[in-house]
């Protein structure tokens, strides 16, 4: 009862107890005790985790009013679609965020930048079939930001990887994937006058996105 309790060395202090006629009992309360401590605690952590995923699941669904763009910090964009996939990434993905101390914002659509993170962060899960490491890396130059996103999966085919932009191309099987995916990517990421570009070999594929700082 006492390795339950946590007491794992140093137990002396406790042999008187554990000579009590009533020491038993004593020991089984506090157990009890014990297990609703931390059931508590998982069930603080539980809705801790769940009010975050209300919270990014608004700030995924929020629409720009007027469709103007407005001023957007790319970091939160991101955190809220990981957020999102929090459990799918905790199965088997190592998230790792390489992110500047500071990052202006830039202008652009929220609601349209949170689509693009989530068709490809939901592309890089896939690639690496729910196991292997997802990197993430954020830069700023004079006049840009970058976003990089790195999957350890196998690797974009070298014959399909000049159609991957297309409308309707997918590389994945019938009912699993509808090609439109990294075309709505390139026409977002157009339309915020920035560029997207990728590089993939066995083991490694990277797509970067670059945003433009004021347009």
């Amino acid at each position: 009862t006492l390795v339950e309790l946590g007491v794992c060395e140093d137990i002396e202090p406790f042999l008187p107890l554990l000579r009590d006629p009533e020491g038993h009992e004593i020991l089984e309360t506090a157990y009890q005790l014990t297990s609703i401590i931390k059931s508590t605690q998982t069930i603080s952590t539980a809705t801790d985790r769940a009010a975050k995923i209300v919270f990014a699941l608004k700030s995924y669904s929020r629409q720009t009013p007027s469709g103007q763009k407005v001023e957007t910090n790319v970091i939160e964009s991101l955190e809220t679609v990981l957020t999102i996939y929090h459990n799918q990434l905790k199965q088997g993905v190592e998230v790792i965020k390489n992110y500047p101390e500071t990052l202006p914002n830039i202008w652009g659509y929220p609601d349209e930048l949170n689509q693009v993170w989530t068709n490809l962060i939901h592309n890089a899960i896939q690639a690496m079939d729910n196991k292997g490491t997802l990197t993430i890396d954020i830069t700023q130059s004079k006049n840009d930001i970058c976003v990089s996103i790195t999957d350890s999966g196998a690797g974009i085919p070298l014959e399909v990887q000049s159609k991957i932009f297309q409308p309707l191309f997918t590389t994945k099987p019938p009912g699993e994937g509808s090609g439109l995916g990294l075309d709505i990517v390139r026409k977002i990421i157009e339309k915020h006058q920035g560029k997207i570009d990728f590089d993939s070999v066995p083991g490694k594929t990277t797509f970067t996105v670059s945003l433009p700082l004021s347009t």
